[in-house]
């Protein structure tokens, strides 16, 4: 194969050109259209919205509201918030997608490779059994067989409930 087309991937290579002029963990909550902006849940304090360049189909997000940098800067109403939508990310994914393990973590710090390192989030990836193939090795791709919105259409009524 000589050429694997991504044109999705333009959009992220152009972002990560310059520091973005807000943060969209505050700017995609405020515009109120969570269809349009990938937000499936939303707490009293933080809310979960789905990644727009995925590790793997079904990679969430979870973050709080507040804009804060640093995981010590959370109260812990805000904790209690995130853990809870922390848990119901796991039980949509599960039931939607039926993922055989997850990854969830967060970077600290951009060194740590923090990519909004001012607004701290938690992601939640789903994993499969064979998911890590030769492409992330040696093509340096992801290959993502959904559409964002398709797992949106499908994770959004897992969240309702």
């Amino acid at each position: 194969m000589e050429r694997l087309w991504s044109p999705w991937r333009m959009e992220y290579i152009e972002a990560a050109k310059g520091e973005p002029d807000g943060c969209i963990f505050c700017d995609l909550p405020a515009k109120g259209d969570d269809a349009a902006t990938l937000i499936l849940a939303r707490g009293e304090r933080a809310f979960v919205l789905m990644n727009s360049f995925p590790y793997n189909p079904g990679h969430l997000m979870v973050a709080p509201f507040r804009h804060a940098g640093d995981f010590e800067e959370l109260h812990d109403d805000e904790l209690a918030d995130i853990d809870a939508l922390l848990k119901r990310s796991l039980r949509a994914l599960r039931e939607e997608m039926e993922p055989q393990g997850f990854n969830i973590g967060m970077n600290l710090g951009r060194v740590a490779g923090a990519g909004i390192p001012d607004h701290v989030h938690w992601h939640v990836v789903p994993r499969w059994n064979g998911d890590t193939n030769f492409m992330p090795v040696v093509g340096q791709t992801r290959v993502l067989p959904e559409l964002l919105e398709e797992t949106y259409r499908k994770l959004a009524p897992r969240f309702q409930r």
